[in-house]
């Protein structure tokens, strides 16, 4: 168990949980004081929460992660994992102390296409920038037209309303292979 707390110590996690919680809450605030589209609302939370948690998808030292004993696949595919869930929990947990933001099954979709952007981020550009890529899928969303064309809800998954398969299936996929990708190959020099 030790190894986990040195684990999670070297990566941020503890920092990254604080600035989530404190993220999420603060957009909730900024939903209660304008007129913020509550799916547009939790898709920002969640691309907040996996893009400072993507963060420590890089450790301190690259050499010594690659050095170590044992297979690093599992555990840098548990961490993604858990990137996901923090990100969801931490908007659910604000949907049972206050208004709901979006449907469970929107905010699960949404949780495993961001962890999965961010990981892929973390494998193609390093952990300190893997932030941009949900990021800047979620800025593309945000002005793309909401059509019922198969490619505009592809690119738009993430403020699609719960159950469309289109977007269920572009979550999925963004999901797996951003945690394959980063799983075998980890976070880029």
């Amino acid at each position: 168990m030790r190894w986990a707390l040195l684990y999670a110590r070297s990566r941020q996690v503890p920092a990254g949980i604080l600035v989530v919680l404190l993220g999420t809450a603060g957009v909730w605030a900024l939903a209660q004081a304008t007129d913020l589209d509550r799916a547009k609302g939790a898709a920002l939370a969640l691309v907040a929460s996996a893009g400072v948690l993507a963060a420590g998808l890089r450790g301190q030292d690259p050499e010594l992660d690659r050095t170590a004993s044992f297979s690093w696949i599992p555990r840098r595919a548990g961490h993604v994992l858990l990137i996901g869930v923090a990100a969801g929990l931490a908007v659910l947990a604000r949907q049972a102390i206050g208004e709901d933001f979006a449907p469970v099954g929107f905010v699960a979709r949404d949780s495993l296409g961001m962890l999965g952007l961010g990981a892929l981020g973390a494998a193609v550009l390093g952990g300190q920038v893997a932030w941009t890529v949900p990021f800047l899928w979620f800025s593309v969303a945000l002005f793309a037209p909401l059509g019922p064309e198969a490619r505009y809800q592809a690119l738009t998954w993430l403020l699609q309303p719960s159950g469309t398969p289109v977007a269920t299936w572009t979550a999925i996929i963004l999901g797996v292979t951003g945690t394959a990708i980063y799983a075998l190959a980890g976070a880029r020099r």
